[in-house]
């Protein structure tokens, strides 16, 4: 696991998400191009981090003044990229390595739902690209459903 830096505004933000939500969270990126703040929960801290309904989320919310989402921690790369895809609908996440070395994973979901875990404008893929590198250096988080892996085999083989 890399070491990571917090700037001082994100230290900020860190210590106003313990007092606003009482959950602890390990890690804060402002990410400015998707006009956010993603905050990486302690394990088991989700329910208290959202709040009843809701609220506590939507109280930290004003106070920030941006979208602020959320992410479970896990120490297993595969849990946490569903963790940050949505743990329902993705049905595998699976590692590999890339000719170059690097490290790559691989995410299957159902093609309905596709649309979900990638979000809108890919916000969703973007966030677990930025965290799966950040945490476990994977260069490259690939989402596909069952009928691309076929095909993508078909045509390698044939």
């Amino acid at each position: 696991m890399t070491e990571i830096k917090l700037t001082s505004d994100e230290l900020k933000l860190i210590s106003l998400f313990s007092s606003v939500t009482s959950a602890t969270a390990r890690d804060c990126i402002v990410d400015e191009k998707m006009d956010r703040v993603i905050f990486v929960v302690n394990k088991g801290q989700m329910g208290l981090a959202i709040g009843k309904g809701g609220v506590t989320i939507k109280q930290l919310q004003s106070v920030v003044g941006r979208k602020v989402e959320l992410v479970e921690f896990s120490d297993s790369p595969a849990e946490f990229i569903r963790n940050m895809l949505g743990g329902d609908i993705v049905s595998d996440v699976r590692m590999s390595e890339r000719m170059d070395g690097s490290q790559q994973a691989i995410v299957t979901v159902d093609p309905r739902k596709k649309g979900a875990v990638v979000g809108r404008e890919g916000r969703n893929a973007e966030k677990a690209r930025l965290l799966a590198k950040r945490y476990f250096n994977i260069t490259n988080v690939l989402i596909t459903s069952p009928e691309q892996q076929l095909t993508n085999r078909v045509n390698m083989d044939g």
